[in-house]
Formats: C-alpha cells, structure tokens, sequence
C-alpha cells in the first residue's frame, strides 16, 4: 500500500488522520489491521461446490461431507461457524428416488376423476415443468380434456399473447389468434404443443382470469384440475363455490401408486420435473430429517456447525423477460433452527448519510429491520442465493457453501 490508506479507511474528519496511530502489519491469511481492527476485503461468498455425479438410491449425506472437507482442504477455504450449506432439492429428490411413471400420474388422476370431462386450469407453459405430467395427467380421465390457459400470462409470467392490455369477455378458443401466439423466449407453441398430446380429445381455450372464467361457466359446474402452483388454494375454492370438483396438482401421487414407486404427500406433482420420456421426479420428501443428519455430519468432520438448507427454485424475477423463478411450491422445503426468520440488518447507506455514529449503531442493533430493508424470509433469499449460484445447466454444483451471510461490516 506504499504507506498509503486508502481512502475507505480514513475517518470521517480525514484531516485528523495521523499515520502514526495506524497499527498496519499483515498476517499470514493477508488480512490487513488499521487502528487494531480486522479489515476484511470480503463480505458474503458463495462458492459452488462440485459433487460427483449422484445416481438413484445415494445416501448423499456422507459425500456431501467428504467433498465438503476436501475442497476446503484443496481450496484453501475455511469452515466457519454460522456457514451455510445449501443442497439443491433435485439432488436430495434423485438420492430418495422420488420419481414416477407417467403410468403413475395416470393412474392417481383415475382415482380423483372416475369419469367424465375434466377442465384443466391454469397450466405454467413449460416443456420439462408441465409438459410431460400432462401426458400423464391426459392418460387418466376419462372423457375430454379442456385446456384453459390464463391471459396475458401464466402464473409464473410466461406470456401467452402478444397484448398483456388486450382484456376481453368470455373464453376464446382455438379459433383465436391466442392459439398462434409463439412464446418470444422459448420459440415454442404451448398451446399446439399441448393439444398434440391427443388430438382427438384435448380442446384449448383462453381466458382473462379465473372470475371470467367462472363467470363464462356460470351453472355449469364440472370437474377441474387446478394446475397453479402458488395460487391454487385460492382458485380451488373460487371454483368449488361456483359447482366445480376441483383437485389441485399437490393431489396428484401423494402417495405410492404402486411398490417402489415415488410420492410426495404434501406437494403431490408440484416442484416436478422432467427426468426421462417415461418418468418425472417430484419435489424431496422427509426434508427437515435430512438437514438436521447432514449438520450433525458436517459438525462431526469440521468441528463447527454450518446451518444446513435444501433450496428450489429462487424467488427472484426475471427483470427482461418478467417471468419468475419459482415454479417449485417452495423455496425452501426444510433448513436447519438458525436459518429461521427475516434478516437483523441495519441499514448501513442510511446511517452513514445521518451523520450517526455507523459503528456504534451497527453493533447495537438489537433485532428486526431499519427502513429500507426487504422484508423477506431467510430462507427465501439464501434460496435464491443457492438458486443463482449453482445455476440449472452443467455446472455440477448442486450444493452450495456460503460464508459471511450473518456478518456486519464490523465483524472481524
């Protein structure tokens, strides 16, 4: 630093800096001190850790641990107490084997819907997300099946029309020009795609929201699917009030629907995706007793106990495109007690332009959230922490390690 201080360092009445009073020397992990105190050049780090490649029935506990340990020793990084370690929900989902057949979902549909035609409400438009359970879904009801997808979007923002302003009454079909629209992103046709899975016995049709629809069908009544994901109790009722049976994704496979054959009991299909043309894994089950082993096995090799998290998808928005990422039911299934609540942070910007004393406001700070601070679950923005990190492709970071989250600025 050729006896300089960099400017961040100085006080706020830099004329009163006295180069004298800087007590300056570097110890062996590089850390500078200046008037004794730890000056750290790194705050939060997030690290993507490569795991081998984990086949069905894995008990990933033990290798999660070993890699853990190996990469901090290759690597150079530490293991700290208050850490957090993240494992995506598709991994824990393939170590379970919590997959099903196609033949599986259909056979779950049969039972929900003994005959007749079925509404399916309000699909997200998704190949790998929607596309393959609807084969399933299509293979267990009986009579027709009438597609309503929601305009101007799905639920999670995919666009479903070139006008998100152009409202109009009643239900449109596949005369429409709904039917040709191409989604800008992706270059596919949901709609055409969808309906080719059974020509002969799926119909599509388009609707400006459930009260429209509702409205469209009044005294009808019937059988729905609701195929939302994050407002599908709300729509459920909404249509069970107007005459409809109504069953929701999360009641599709809650159980074995046949030996050996995966299930979720609290989310059913939703959080599924695809695995191969025959099959689907679903969302992990028995999460919290996962996380719990897994920190005691990380305690046990380290000594120091990380916080332990299974993350889906982020809940973040995509800011070009406005499509969301968070076609899972949950961000977190299931994270060890210290990741429980909202964050206790100050705001920093806010304090420096008071004129308060920062430092002594900072380590103060007795709980809860100043001003200005996003009032959200730890879990959820860790989750998308873990999410933007190991990202969805080829990375083979499926577990994620994370210093520095519960830090201040002050912290050494």
């Amino acid at each position: 630093m050729s006896g300089q201080i960099p400017d961040i360092f100085l006080p706020a009445a830099a004329a009163e800096f006295d180069a004298r009073r800087v007590k300056k020397y570097t110890v062996k992990r590089q850390f500078t001190f200046i008037y004794g105190v730890l000056m750290r050049y790194s705050g939060v780090v997030s690290r993507g850790i490569r795991m081998p490649l984990i086949k069905e029935g894995t008990d990933i506990v033990p290798v999660i641990a070993k890699t853990l340990v190996r990469a901090a020793q290759e690597e150079g990084f530490v293991f700290k107490e208050r850490a957090v370690v993240g494992v995506t929900e598709s991994l824990v989902a393939r170590s379970q084997g919590n997959f099903v057949k196609l033949s599986d979902i259909s056979a779950s549909v049969a039972e929900l819907f003994a005959q007749g035609d079925v509404f399916i409400f309000s699909p997200i438009l998704s190949r790998n997300r929607f596309l393959p359970m609807l084969q399933g879904i299509v293979g267990g009801i009986k009579g027709k099946v009438h597609i309503v997808l929601t305009l101007p979007s799905d639920e999670v923002g995919n666009p479903s029309c070139q006008d998100p302003y152009g409202y109009g009454e009643g239900i449109f079909g596949e005369d429409s020009e709904y039917f040709q629209f191409v989604h800008p992103i992706t270059k596919s046709n949901y709609s055409q795609l969808y309906k080719a899975l059974d020509p002969q016995r799926i119909s599509i049709s388009y609707v400006w929201g459930i009260d429209n629809f509702i409205k469209a069908t009044a005294g009808k009544g019937g059988q729905a699917l609701v195929c939302t994901v994050h407002n599908r109790q709300v729509y459920a009722k909404k249509l069970e009030q107007a005459g409809f049976t109504t069953y929701t994704l999360a009641d599709i496979c809650t159980k074995p629907m046949r030996e050996g054959a995966g299930f979720n009991a609290d989310y059913g299909l939703l959080g599924s995706n695809y695995s191969n043309a025959d099959r689907v894994k679903l969302f992990p089950r028995d999460c919290q007793p996962f996380v719990e082993r897994l920190q005691k096995e990380l305690a046990a090799q380290t000594g120091v106990k990380p916080e332990v998290m299974i993350y889906g998808d982020g809940a973040y928005k995509d800011p070009a495109t406005g499509i969301w990422e968070l076609a899972d039911p949950i961000v977190c299934p299931a994270a060890t007690d210290g990741l429980s609540g909202m964050p206790h942070e100050t705001k920093l910007k806010s304090l420096i332009d008071s004129g308060k004393d920062v430092a002594k406001e900072v380590r103060s700070n007795a709980g809860g959230q100043a001003l200005g601070t996003t009032p959200r679950r730890l879990t959820d923005l860790l989750g998308s922490l873990c999410d933007l990190t190991s990202g969805s492709g080829d990375k083979g970071t499926p577990v994620i390690y994370i210093t520095g989250y519960f830090d201040n600025y002050y912290t050494e």
